[in-house]
């Protein structure tokens, strides 16, 4: 896999010791594992069984990462970097114009040590960081409205409640929550279409498609 990245990152450091790092070949089983978990075939919209579409999924992140539409980072510890612990993604399908949408999810050994909170923190600021002079000022979070873990760490990154779009059966049987973070000096900012995100821990129709 081509590890080269049009973006100067290697590692984005988060709180207490959290490491976000683009994904790597060698991940390749960790993805696997992760994606066995019943809760990740609940909330995610994309799933991945086998080998090989464990190795599409990977390559799907290295081609988002060399378009500049999609900035996936597997989720690590200092010291750790080999035990996964989850996954966050920036998604920029019309970039510089519309707004960003923002996913996560984490591995089951990871839960309830406020990992997707910290993951997601650091997402946050990293992508205002980065794509500032871009003009990137708005962030969206999406989930199925029956996903209430999601729905707190949305509101403890500080995305709070915009709006909720209507179900879109089969794929969308519920509705969606949208969840917004605007950038610290944003002004005005126009609405956008209704979406659906994708996630493991996040998303739009079952919850996401990571």
């Amino acid at each position: 896999m081509d590890r080269t990245h049009p973006y100067d990152v290697s590692t984005v450091t988060g709180s207490e010791g959290l490491r976000l790092r683009p994904w790597r070949e060698e991940d390749l089983p960790s993805v696997l594992r992760a994606y066995e978990d019943p809760a990740m075939r609940r909330w995610l919209a994309v799933q991945v069984f086998g080998p090989e579409e464990a190795a599409d999924w990977l390559e799907t992140q290295r081609t988002g990462w060399a378009a500049g539409t999609r900035f996936a980072f597997a989720v690590t510890e200092s010291g750790r970097e080999d035990e996964l612990l989850g996954n966050v993604v920036l998604k920029r399908s019309d970039p510089p114009n519309g707004p960003a949408e923002v996913g996560y999810w984490t591995t089951a050994s990871a839960r309830g040590g406020g990992v997707a909170t910290r993951a997601l923190a650091a997402l946050t600021d990293w992508a205002f960081t980065t794509f500032a002079e871009q003009g990137l000022t708005r962030l969206e979070l999406l989930h199925q409205v029956d996903n209430a873990a999601s729905c707190r760490v949305a509101e403890k990154c500080g995305y709070p409640l915009a709006r909720v779009i209507p179900a879109l059966p089969p794929d969308y049987p519920l509705d969606g929550h949208v969840h917004v973070r605007e950038a610290p000096a944003a002004a005005t900012v126009s609405p956008s279409a209704d979406r659906r995100g994708e996630a493991a821990g996040t998303g739009g129709g079952r919850a996401s498609a990571r």
